[in-house]
């Protein structure tokens, strides 16, 4: 059997398919405000603004989170982990050691230090992760486990990692959520969708309950940033 690529036109406009479908989400707003505009005792323009507001704060981050993905497909390579545990299907997604010194990347980096309320000096470089179908990365922790053998090589100048941020690029057709397996949570993955947890309980300890599952994928590809911080200055 013979195999045809799909022509640019053709690609653009399944896009444009499976974007009208996702959006199908976006009707339920309309159907919550008459509700919403007694509860809330908005005026009609009010409400206007409002509407406006978020489908014009979704059709500016698109052409950003679009401009990461590529970034990533371009220079992604396997992931790897720390204090190897003999699974060779632990951690299969990629990973994509982003430019700092591109001023995209750096405007970026500058957001998430400045939303995180932590100085650029303690950030690790931020990183992209893609996943296809059927990979994931089985429930681990961000942080170091002390007793590892790998810990000094990855802890003793910045010490341990203390917050993650990670950014969902995009969202699969089916899977990919993160799923905090102490805490019985599961995150589902959204295009802009900005998720943030504490890896330490206090200085020195680390918090087990943020051990987390990057879920398989089950149809179409997810990409994520992720940026750590730590105990001390980076690097």
């Amino acid at each position: 059997m013979s195999s045809r690529a799909l022509s640019p036109a053709r690609l653009v406009a399944l896009v444009c398919i499976a974007q009208i479908f996702v959006q199908l989400g976006a009707g339920y707003w309309p159907v919550v405000l008459p509700d919403m505009l007694g509860r809330w005792h908005l005026s009609n323009g009010e409400a206007g603004w409002i509407t406006s507001a978020f489908y014009a704060a979704y059709m500016l981050s698109v052409p950003v989170l679009v401009t990461l993905t590529d970034r990533i497909d371009a220079k992604r390579r396997p992931s790897t982990i720390a204090d190897d545990n003999g699974d060779g299907y632990f951690r299969t997604s990629e990973t994509c050691d982003l430019d700092h010194a591109d001023p995209f990347v750096a405007a970026i980096n500058a957001r998430l230090d400045a939303f995180a309320g932590i100085a650029t000096a303690h950030g690790e470089p931020i990183q992209g992760q893609r996943y296809s179908v059927g990979q994931e990365f089985k429930a681990h922790t961000d942080y170091f486990d002390p007793k590892g053998a790998d810990f000094a090589r990855y802890c003793a100048v910045a010490g341990n990692r203390t917050w993650t941020l990670m950014v969902y690029l995009d969202q699969p057709a089916a899977g990919g959520a993160t799923r905090f397996t102490r805490i019985g949570k599961t995150v589902q993955p959204e295009t802009g969708k900005l998720l943030a947890w504490n890896n330490r309980l206090s200085p020195g300890q680390p918090n087990p309950a943020s051990i987390h599952h990057g879920m398989k994928v089950r149809s179409g590809v997810k990409h994520v940033i992720t940026k750590w911080y730590r105990e001390r200055p980076w690097g």
